[in-house]
């Protein structure tokens, strides 16, 4: 157990240590400052620019930013919604899989073009290699989104008055170009090298230990592995995701893909302090956001750890931790940090079953994602945090008498308001969907794989995964009917672009307004006492919204499991 906690502790500390020149890097890319990748590069994003007839010199305002990034996302969704009803008759299909039913593919084009990743299917027998190749696509391209996204903000601050805050598709293809593909290539080739596939062949005939010929699946894996990390996507190729000996097949590998997931959201942290200028501020977000992930991350690695104390009070042996629904390669340490990793990146990969995690650990999980801003997704992660600054500054204005500032920029109605409705949306897409889940339980009864209170979990888990943009789920919920499709991708839509339109929106107001210099009595945002009350203001709302249905799930599940 001792050697799981080492290799958890130099996961994190490699992630760390990884997202400082990588956020220097990024920072650079944006800003358009030379980096090593130009030559090879530049005339692929030229002849880019040049057959899609877009001007990379022309700026945008936030609205223009807004109207690019929801057309685009419009076109994915009726191409890849077309090609999943009809990929069963369509080519690079060798294993006969067949078509999705609408409203399957309703719910899974939407999960993959809002970076989230809920699968209502098995990977491997739910989708054909071409279709898995456009999902791939789909898990670049949203990523890449946000990430734009993302950008327009940091534009926002980096001038004292402007309305034009760059150019969306620059910042986008760059996103892909320089930042996602060539790390990408890092990651699918160490995945190669473990004995992940990647191939066109289909499904391979092998000999069990017990001498049963089985069939076993392969395809394209380790591409679409190494960017569903890299992305914050977290679909899995196969069923089980990376609890599947292809997926994930040693503990490098299982590094390796925690250590993908965390760099870029971390990256994007400190990407933001060079751009603008402001590195301790960025120092301040990546602290409150780091305490708030340990305060997450060690109690489950301890708990999963531990192992069920209602086993070992039988007398059985519970040394190895709670092994139920994980893989002894990887370890129930490993495990539980990695539960905690997916969801406060919203990532919504897994090594192991959720469902079969100790009942606070399934809280934190909760929390993780009812949170979502302690890291978060790539770009969106460092959005939602921005709604949470705002906030704490006029908080802190009114606790000083003065009026709220913000980088020289007066916090007003206007902006306060749009702040509110967006940290607020959250909680209200989790909470309302959760009570008509379990207000029809006709659709839902015959779904769960538990009763009582963990039931109630399974229910509150798939829509705060679909709201979070995470993906993860307390499997084995029975979530693929018209129901669990249709009333999750409407969440999904929602928990996707309403955080992201609010906080563009809130960024371009505040780049127009009039820069008002720093004085001796400006609010200081880069020290650890700003740093405390946002986290005090996180925890606050994440507390009065989330604790109640909390008691109804995951803790009366600890109470009456339990016999401490």
């Amino acid at each position: 157990m001792n050697t799981e906690i080492i290799g958890i502790i130099v996961t994190f500390i490699l992630a760390i240590g990884i997202s400082i020149p990588l956020g220097k890097y990024i920072a650079k890319v944006y800003a358009g400052q030379p980096t090593f990748l130009d030559k090879v590069m530049n005339p692929l994003e030229k002849l880019f620019y040049k057959s899609s007839k877009i001007n990379p010199e022309e700026g945008m305002d936030w609205k223009q930013h807004l109207v690019a990034l929801l057309t685009i996302n419009a076109v994915w969704f009726v191409m890849g919604f077309v090609l999943l009803l009809t990929q069963g008759s369509l080519p690079f299909n060798p294993d006969n899989n067949p078509s999705m039913s609408p409203d399957l593919a309703f719910n899974t084009i939407i999960s993959f073009l809002v970076n989230c990743n809920l699968q209502h299917y098995a990977g491997e027998t739910g989708v054909t290699y071409l279709t898995q190749i456009w999902l791939m696509f789909l898990q670049f391209v949203s990523a890449a989104t946000g990430m734009a996204a993302a950008v327009a903000v940091f534009e926002a601050f980096k001038h004292k008055t402007t309305t034009l805050l760059g150019n969306f598709y620059v910042y986008f293809v760059k996103s892909i170009t320089r930042i996602l593909l060539p790390i990408c290539v890092v990651v699918a080739a160490i995945l190669i090298f473990q004995g992940t596939p990647m191939t066109f062949e289909g499904k391979d005939t092998i000999t069990t230990l017990e001498g049963q010929q089985v069939e076993v699946s392969r395809g394209p894996a380790a591409a679409f592995i190494a960017i569903k990390h890299l992305g914050t996507n977290g679909g899995g190729f196969f069923g089980t995701n990376s609890a599947h000996p292809f997926e994930n097949p040693t503990y490098l590998t299982n590094m390796t893909e925690m250590i993908a997931q965390l760099i870029i959201p971390l990256a994007m942290v400190f990407a933001f302090g060079y751009y603008i200028n402001r590195k301790r501020f960025s120092w301040m977000m990546f602290g409150v956001m780091t305490l708030g992930f340990l305060c997450l991350a060690i109690p489950n690695v301890m708990m999963e750890a531990n192992g069920n104390p209602n086993i070992a009070v039988m007398g059985v042996d519970n040394s190895i931790g709670a092994m139920e629904g994980k893989e002894v390669r990887i370890g129930a340490a490993a495990s539980g940090f990695w539960s905690i990793v997916t969801t406060v990146i919203s990532t919504g990969s897994v090594n192991s079953m959720h469902d079969s995690s100790m009942p606070l650990s399934g809280m934190n999980q909760l929390l993780a994602m009812m949170i979502n801003c302690f890291y978060g997704g790539v770009g969106v992660g460092i959005l939602n945090f921005f709604v949470f600054i705002v906030l704490a500054v006029f908080i802190s204005g009114l606790m000083v008498g003065r009026t709220p500032e913000l980088f020289g920029k007066k916090i007003e109605a206007k902006e306060m308001k749009i702040a509110m409705v967006i940290a607020l949306i959250h909680p209200l897409l989790i909470l309302s969907s959760t009570a008509l889940g379990t207000a029809f339980p006709d659709m839902t009864r015959d779904t769960l794989n538990n009763p009582s209170f963990h039931g109630f979990s399974e229910i509150l888990y798939e829509y705060t995964s679909s709201a979070a943009n995470n993906g993860s789920g307390f499997e084995g919920l029975g979530d693929n009917t018209p129901w669990w499709n249709f009333s999750t991708g409407i969440i999904l839509l929602m928990g996707r672009f309403l955080p992201i339109i609010g906080p563009v929106a809130l960024a371009g107001f505040l780049a127009q307004k009039r820069y008002v210099p720093e004085s001796a009595g400006t609010l200081a945002t880069d020290t650890t006492t700003f740093g405390t009350i946002v986290l005090t203001v996180i925890l606050i709302v994440a507390a009065l919204a989330f604790f109640p249905v909390l008691t109804l799930g995951p803790i009366a599940d600890f109470f009456t499991t339990t016999s401490l």
